[in-house]
């Protein structure tokens, strides 16, 4: 069987998004890739996708079934994955069928993805992905790592420690009304398995349903703490009101949890530029953060 190839696009990006210590990872992923292709039965297919922090390498069980193995960058965001992905069962998201969480691999149903809801009329796709955060947004299990009450808790001492330290790059009204929300709506935060990163390319057609998603990140909290991720990608589609209508989230909450993010990624987005100098591909969905920010602090 011949070994996983890691696409040429994530290997030159991998250093500077997922740091230098990406390195050593990436040189390990065929390895790791043959390794649990012997422990699974597969046999690999075509070639191997990327997403921000990881590989997936179409392949097929013994009994002919597609599959996708899944090579994940293992960071605090995604070390849940497996929990997540296990609770739902198949139920609005991809069916989880082997995992070995302590090196980040996954095998998963293949789904198509060359079909994603990115390509779909925007207000109709944002009612398709609020329908299945509800859909997700089961109670929390126990053992689920991360919650909203606690990072919101964490955020009121980061957010303007690093604002000062880099050079206050947004207005201080900004910042304020970011740590108001944490304060505010942290700790009365729900218990629900929310998904910070539900976004339109993290919904893929699928068989079983027409559509599931994929690559969550979960958290334990409110619905509506996923909702920045809808509405800062494909910005300027539509207005941000209508796709907050379209997706008949909570819009107090939906507005405070974009804020708070909204002014998390500035600050993460100020970090490169200081330390790169350069924002790259990323750029162009940066520059629409400051409005969000300010169309978050509107009543």
């Amino acid at each position: 069987m011949p070994p996983l190839r890691i696409p040429p696009a994530f290997a030159a990006r991998a250093p500077r998004v997922l740091g230098p210590e990406s390195a050593p990872w990436l040189a390990e992923l065929p390895a790791l890739a043959q390794r649990f292709a012997r422990e699974w039965g597969l046999e690999f297919e075509d070639h191997a996708r990327h997403g921000f922090a990881g590989v997936v390498q179409p392949a097929r069980r013994a009994d002919g079934s597609r599959v996708m193995l899944k090579l994940g960058w293992p960071h605090e965001e995604s070390r849940d994955e497996p929990l997540a992905l296990s609770t739902w069962a198949g139920q609005g998201a991809v069916l989880l069928l082997e995992s070995a969480p302590e090196h980040g691999v996954l095998l998963l149903e293949r789904l198509d993805d060359s079909r994603t809801l990115h390509g779909e009329p925007l207000l109709p796709a944002v009612e398709v992905l609020s329908e299945l955060a509800r859909r997700l947004a089961v109670p929390a299990p126990a053992e689920l790592t991360r919650s909203v009450a606690a990072e919101a808790e964490r955020l009121q001492a980061e957010l303007p420690r690093s604002w000062q330290d880099l050079g206050r790059p947004l207005p201080r009204r900004e910042l304020d009304a970011a740590l108001e929300a944490c304060r505010d709506f942290g700790p009365a935060s729900a218990s629900l398995l929310a998904n910070e990163d539900l976004h339109y390319e993290n919904v893929l057609a699928g068989t079983r349903e027409p559509w599931l998603v994929i690559d969550p990140k979960p958290i334990a909290g409110d619905l509506e703490y996923g909702s920045f991720s809808f509405l800062w990608n494909r910005f300027d589609e539509s207005t941000l009101d209508d796709k907050l209508a379209a997706s008949g989230l909570d819009p107090a909450r939906a507005k405070a949890w974009t804020l708070v993010r909204a002014v998390q990624n500035r600050l993460w987005f100020a970090e490169d530029l200081r330390d790169t100098g350069d924002l790259g591909d990323e750029g162009p969905a940066a520059a629409y953060l400051p409005a969000l920010t300010r169309w978050a602090l509107k009543s």
